[in-house]
């Protein structure tokens, strides 16, 4: 029988699979190395095995001790599968820019987060990096992984991630591309294939925002490069000694709105549902495609899941409120806005309710409902004119001063045909969604949907 021993067991070996539709235009053959197979969903449940494995023979981490991480997330659920398996417990800090989805991941696992703020530098008492330094020395028995410089991190992937791709090419392979953040997995993976073969070309994605690319090409660590960036898993702000950069042939940066598009394009046109990081690093190579050849074989490292996600990168909302996504339809406007409860009126309310709704919501533009359909309107500039020549109306219904009702559009109008039905006369548009409820845009919301 072929019966795991437990969870542990099934890390690695995860296949190779060939890239059909979006690397149609490329002269070579284009193969990703799809590591959400692996338990935790990604890359990093190999070094962080070998990490508490390494710990353990060095006597750093004893039974019932505590393993301490700063993680963006994927190597947290790792830890915490190993911590389950073996016994220990997990404490974990993370940054406020992660997926609120790989924090309940790991929770979920059994591991206890704290999240730190993003935009302080890594020395800065509240970054990730310190409070687990200073976590690990306050709890007694705890082990600090420092995935970033433990060099275990680097030779998981030279004993496992390289020699799979090697076996799994034949030895043809003649690029690898990956992401770097902690440098393991491109750095440990080219030290073995570069054993192997000298001329295999190592391309190492980054992103805007971090300091590697700079360094890589001139040896000089440069803060003025560093700012905050949205890709998540990969990019930092300073250089990890997991790098050897003797190994890697190129940097490439990518930026966070082209790695978000190509995620979604993946796992539309190739049915890969990955994160954040595949979707740049496929990105970073179609940037490079003038230096490929016919009959070169690429390997692209797909790190983890589109699951931890699902809130961001494959969320609508979230990437048109980042402008990642273009704006076409008024249901793009309502999807890419904080949406909230259109605000209504009825005929029967006074003009003072009706004014203390438009201060209370901060509105201009108010529908007067009856029956589920449209009376007329109230806008801020019609109601200060009028009460300007007759204060008295504030006791009057809303039905003696009404304005023409605001225009209603299908869901998918184009926003060029909205843009026309805005003017001085009419400062608002309505539209119901699928299921019949009423939505409303204002010049301003579609002004700032296409300068984003």
């Amino acid at each position: 029988m072929n019966i795991k021993n437990n969870i542990l067991e099934t890390i690695g070996n995860t296949p190779l699979i060939r890239l059909n539709k979006i690397t149609r235009g490329l002269p070579c053959t284009v193969a990703a190395k799809v590591d959400y197979f692996n338990p935790g969903n990604s890359i990093k449940d190999r070094m962080a095995v070998k990490m508490i494995e390494v710990a353990e023979k060095e006597g750093k981490l004893k039974p019932g001790g505590t393993i301490i991480e700063c993680t963006s997330g994927n190597t947290g659920m790792g830890l915490a599968l190993a911590a389950s398996v073996k016994g220990y417990k997990c404490i974990f800090t993370s940054t406020d820019k992660q997926s609120k989805e790989k924090f309940d991941i790991l929770k979920a696992v059994g591991a206890e987060v704290i999240v730190c703020p993003t935009n302080v530098g890594p020395d800065d008492p509240q970054s990730y990096y310190s409070v687990a330094k200073r976590l690990a020395k306050e709890i007694p028995g705890a082990f600090l992984c420092n995935q970033y410089d433990n060099l275990a991190n680097r030779e998981a992937h030279y004993e496992t991630t390289g020699p799979e791709i090697w076996e799994q090419t034949d030895g043809k392979i003649t690029h690898l591309v990956s992401t770097a953040g902690t440098g393991g997995t491109v750095t440990g993976t080219a030290m073995y294939l570069k054993e192997k073969n000298p001329a295999i070309q190592v391309w190492a994605i980054d992103a805007y925002g971090s300091l590697l690319t700079k360094y890589f090409r001139t040896g000089e660590i440069d803060m003025n490069e560093v700012h905050p960036y949205i890709s998540e898993g990969f990019g930092e702000d300073f250089v990890p000694l997991n790098y050897d950069m003797s190994v890697i042939d190129h940097f490439e940066q990518v930026s966070d709105k082209d790695g978000a598009l190509m995620a979604r394009r993946i796992a539309r046109e190739e049915g890969l549902f990955c994160g954040y990081s595949a979707g740049s690093c496929l990105q970073g190579l179609i940037q490079l495609k003038h230096r490929l050849n016919k009959g070169d074989l690429v390997v692209c490292i797909f790190h983890d899941h589109g699951s931890r996600y699902v809130g961001k990168v494959y969320n609508d909302q979230w990437m048109l409120e980042r402008g990642f996504l273009e704006v076409k339809t008024f249901k793009d406007i309502i999807t890419g806005k904080d949406s909230q409860r259109i605000v209504t009126a009825s005929p029967g309310q006074t003009v003072a309710e009706v004014f203390e709704l438009m201060k209370k919501y901060d509105i201009e533009n108010i529908p007067v409902m009856e029956n589920g359909e449209q009376a007329g309107s109230i806008s801020e500039s019609g109601l200060f004119s009028k009460l300007f020549e007759s204060p008295d109306i504030k006791h009057q219904q809303v039905s003696t001063i009404l304005e023409q009702p605001y225009p209603e559009v299908a869901f998918d109008t184009p926003v060029e045909r909205l843009s026309k039905l805005i003017n001085r006369d009419n400062g608002a548009i309505l539209s119901r969604d699928e299921s019949g409820v009423f939505h409303i845009i204002t010049k301003y919301d579609i002004i700032k949907a296409l300068t984003k």
